[in-house]
């Protein structure tokens, strides 16, 4: 063998050799985590979660029992709004659902939501919305025609018979307002996007986080009515003051 032919084939078997321990390495060195792995893990942790804190009552599968409705299908919003608005859990299923401070962690709902969606996909989705985009005077006219009736004109809340209420709106966030339009809490009916669109869940949102810290036009925070109805106010109780003035000096004259 030519001196030439001994060089080729040592380079050839030096490169081999390279080949195959850079694929050997790579064979032994664990691919990076996919974000469906990550998802799976999540998903691990919030069945874990539900087994300890809502199977009991809504059932291993979310199927239901005596002492819980079905979750199974419910979607995203729907789950996402009773933990992060503290309805859920209940320490007794008869309980009514009221708004109480959540005592879970927003990574723990996020979890439980991951878990009982992969049981059966579907369902209103927890909505996107921004308030910032909307138009307040229209907000105000979806709020008028299908929030106030219920809610109060100013989101006080009020009683809307057979024993249940409309809770005020002013400590939830735009988030839970506008999953509380999508699923209709009860009483509360759901509107879809046919009924309220994108904009005018915007919109709405926008209105309902204005009523919180709404302008005293009249001066006075008076139900926030303003200044002809504060000026009728204020010229009933001047009247009756000066009433009561002229019963004072004609008793003591």
């Amino acid at each position: 063998m030519s001196p030439r032919a001994v060089t080729v084939a040592a380079v050839m078997l030096v490169v081999g050799a390279a080949l195959m321990t850079a694929a050997r390495s790579r064979a032994q060195t664990p691919p990076p985590p996919s974000p469906a792995s990550a998802s799976s893990a999540e998903v691990r942790r919030g069945a874990d979660l539900y087994a300890l804190h809502c199977a009991s009552c809504h059932g291993a599968a979310a199927q239901g029992t005596a002492d819980g409705a079905p979750v199974l299908g419910a979607g995203a919003a729907a789950l996402d709004f009773v933990l992060s608005t503290g309805r859920m859990p209940l320490a007794d299923p008869r309980q009514p659902m009221v708004r109480h401070r959540s005592e879970w962690s927003r990574r723990d709902i996020d979890a439980i939501v991951a878990f009982v969606v992969s049981l059966a996909p579907g369902g209103p989705p927890i909505p996107a919305v921004h308030p910032e985009g909307g138009d307040l005077a229209h907000g105000r006219q979806i709020f008028a025609a299908n929030c106030a009736p219920c809610h109060g004109t100013a989101g006080q809340g009020a009683a809307v018979g057979e024993g249940a209420d409309a809770p005020d709106l002013h400590d939830a966030r735009p988030v839970e307002i506008a999953e509380a339009v999508r699923i209709g809490p009860d009483p509360m009916p759901a509107f879809d996007a046919a009924i309220i669109g994108q904009h005018d869940l915007d919109s709405l949102v926008r209105y309902v986080v204005f009523l919180r810290t709404p302008p005293d036009p009249g001066g006075f925070a008076l139900g926030h009515l303003g200044p002809v109805a504060e000026g009728f106010i204020a010229w009933c109780v001047g009247f009756a003051g000066l009433v009561v003035i002229i019963r004072l000096i004609g008793t003591t004259t």
